[in-house]
């Protein structure tokens, strides 16, 4: 049997009547919505990696609450940089988080265990996981040998993108040691944070992010002192899930060029 879940990041939600970089979040949210709504309805999960809102404002969390409620299926979001967790768990109590209170949680995903991290650091850009974070990571690998997927915000390597990496998950090591004889049961490593469509694999770990809803970093291989930005077609993914194959489909969902069928 094939499962289906819905993939979307970096939403950047900002505070109502307000633009960022020249366009609107929510109008962008709520069209990712209505795609997912008119062609994956059918879908198990959704799950939101990070950066939910652009500044942490307490009404791009309301905002956010009221557009996901639309969706048929349960939906599943962590923190990246850019959010505020406790104007986050204002207007998301039912998200679960660990013993320390970081947004960190296991949800079954059909036969795969999925792991949701917390890489938020207030203050900073780049991604953080303590070491208490990272010990439960390791305990919940510890638990049993179940396929894994992983969601976390920041990406644990360098992508090749100079002002991106600079910002990527820095001092990694707690995290390392808490994968460390496991590689092989992480099926899938979804991230966001770098608003590009990235695909590869890291220490023998197939890994994916795509564009955000909003704004996107552009592909710029050269070592800049600013994030390149641009106004690229925003992303969702469709990620299809068996015994033995992850599938990862990326959707521009507001491209409207002409669609037909191809004849031999």
């Amino acid at each position: 049997m094939v499962l289906k879940f819905i993939h979307v990041t970096d939403t950047h939600l900002v505070e109502s009547g307000h633009a960022l970089y020249g366009l609107d979040p929510k109008k962008r949210i709520s069209q990712c919505i209505d795609s997912i709504l008119e062609w994956h309805a059918d879908a198990h999960v959704c799950v939101i990696t990070g950066d939910l809102a652009h500044v942490g404002h307490p009404d791009a969390y309301r905002q956010l609450k009221e557009q996901l409620a639309r969706l048929p299926m349960p939906v599943f979001p962590i923190l990246g940089n850019h959010d505020h967790r406790g104007n986050f768990r204002h207007y998301f109590p039912e998200v679960q988080a660990d013993e320390n209170g970081f947004i960190q949680y296991e949800v079954r995903i059909g036969e795969y265990r999925g792991l949701f991290l917390d890489t938020n650091e207030p203050g900073v850009s780049h991604g953080v996981l303590c070491e208490r974070r990272a010990q439960w990571l390791t305990s919940k690998l510890a638990e049993d040998d179940r396929p894994v997927l992983l969601f976390m915000h920041h990406p644990s390597f360098a992508l090749g993108i100079p002002s991106m990496d600079r910002i990527a998950l820095l001092q990694p090591q707690h995290f390392f040691a808490a994968l460390q004889g496991h590689e092989a049961r992480i099926r899938h490593l979804f991230f966001g944070h770098i608003h590009r469509p990235i695909f590869g694999s890291w220490r023998g770990i197939p890994f994916s992010t795509m564009r955000g809803t909003n704004h996107q970093v552009a592909l710029h291989l050269h070592d800049t002192a600013s994030i390149p930005g641009s106004h690229e077609p925003p992303q969702y993914s469709v990620v299809l899930l068996d015994g033995e194959t992850v599938t990862v489909h990326v959707h521009d969902f507001l491209d409207r060029s002409d669609r037909f069928w191809l004849g031999e």
